[in-house]
């Protein structure tokens, strides 16, 4: 059984960077455009999209490859590495061995999210220096309205002003990813991450030069959605729970169009509490990528890993 908790991920927070409490410093935003919905700007976002999500699967592909060569030529070194420390005298109140042992007990899942959850926490700690305030809301908040366009499209992917906005993201990202990579496998996963934090920040783009609704982003929600959406649509009769009402159980599919409703809803009605477009987007991509997207992305990889094993194999021969 799995804990579900609300994902307050892609916060847009326009009104409150309008605020006079505002802790954000002014920024020299582009204002918003008004010729033809201004949907020129969003051919760059585009482009990125399409390359960044090519480049994460491809880059997984290869370093996939290169994780299975590496297991077959440390397997003696390991044996051998084990042997060693058989022989070696134990050392009480090793803080190593005991960083270790906690380290072995993870699952897969959580050792692969260990890294995401480090990067969220080190930027949400960026977020409380102040001389770094114009940049982090520069690069770390998406905005289409903004001056740069394309590298806050991932960066505000791992951005989190409040500690429990990512408290909350993190959570549910620990909660799934066990679920998540023994379904897709570690390098699988991070591709479908990276590339889910890309595509909820489009459709986030699209939204709000739709409605002309434009303001900041952040959050990891959007590439969250993607994953337990996966998760639910490979695992539909799953049953999950509230973290703080255990006793109520619901199955998965239940769960995933509980939260698809509550973020259409809150689409047509313009709440603007949390970016619901970016949500929806990124629960789209992980239901397609479940039921169409694995079989026409990941299966049709070998092309690849074939002229990236010819070029290996020329190059150590060369």
């Amino acid at each position: 059984m799995v804990g579900l908790t609300s994902l307050p991920g892609h916060v847009g927070d326009k009104p409150a960077i309008q605020s006079r409490q505002n802790p954000f410093p002014r920024l020299d935003l582009q204002a918003p455009p008004t010729s033809p919905r201004a949907f020129g700007r969003l051919v760059r976002p585009f482009l990125f999209t399409v390359g960044f999500t090519g480049s994460s699967f491809a880059a997984a592909s290869i370093w996939q490859y290169e994780t299975l060569q590496s297991r077959v030529r440390s397997f003696f070194d390991e044996a051998k590495a084990d042997w060693m420390e058989k022989l070696r005298p134990q050392k009480r109140g090793d803080a190593r061995k005991e960083v270790n042992q906690w380290w072995n007990s993870l699952s897969e899942g959580q050792k692969t999210v260990t890294g995401i959850v480090v990067i969220n926490f080190l930027v949400f700690c960026c977020w409380r220096i102040p001389s770094l305030q114009r940049v982090m809301i520069r690069y770390f908040t998406a905005n289409p309205a903004s001056k740069v366009l394309c590298a806050p499209m991932i960066l505000s992917t791992f951005s989190h002003f409040s500690f429990f906005h990512l408290a909350t993201n993190m959570y549910v990202l620990w909660s799934f990813s066990s679920s998540a990579v023994s379904i897709l496998g570690r390098e699988q996963f991070m591709a479908v991450y990276l590339s889910a934090g890309v595509i909820s920040s489009f459709f986030s783009y699209v939204c709000k030069t739709l409605t002309g609704r434009f303001g900041p982003s952040l959050g990891a929600s959007g590439a969250i959605m993607t994953v337990l959406a996966a998760v639910c649509t490979k695992m539909p009769e799953a049953k999950l729970a509230i973290v703080f009402l255990p006793m109520f159980t619901f199955t998965a599919t239940h769960a995933l169009k509980a939260i698809v409703a509550i973020d259409t809803a809150g689409l047509v009605l313009g709440w603007k509490i949390f970016d619901h477009a970016a949500h929806l987007g990124g629960a789209a991509f992980g239901v397609w990528y479940m039921l169409t997207g694995h079989e026409l992305i990941w299966r049709k990889r070998e092309s690849l890993v074939k002229l990236w094993h010819e070029l290996r194999t020329r190059g150590r021969g060369g």
